[in-house]
């Protein structure tokens, strides 16, 4: 990602040059500098934290300090998720490991 020395907008690829999104302002394309990016385009599914419903929680972390309010394990896969705004803790999603019962934690 490159961001305009003028405004500081993210500027966007166009042919041999960069343009700003914001100021119009254009500078060459630097090939060696974009060989260094890193892109999403190699990402795998495994990376990605779920906290839906239909969670796949299996081969996630495992908390050992929570209780499960419907079996009583002492085990459950947990998620991570920042649900509130950058200033507040994030919430953690568990599902337990014995019966499948899924619950929330606020921090």
């Amino acid at each position: 990602m490159q961001f305009c020395g003028e405004c500081g907008s993210m500027m966007k690829a166009d042919g041999d040059r960069m343009v700003c999104s914001n100021c119009g302002e254009t500078t060459e394309r630097d090939r060696d500098r974009e060989a260094a990016f890193v892109t999403t385009e190699s990402q795998s599914t495994d990376d990605v934290i779920e906290s839906d419903e239909s969670a796949n929680f299996e081969g996630k972390p495992i908390a050992t300090d929570v209780r499960c309010d419907d079996c009583g394990t002492e085990e459950a896969w947990y998620t991570i998720k920042q649900t509130g705004s950058a200033d507040e803790p994030p919430t953690r999603f568990f599902k337990c490991t014995e019966c499948g019962y899924r619950w929330r934690e606020y921090n």
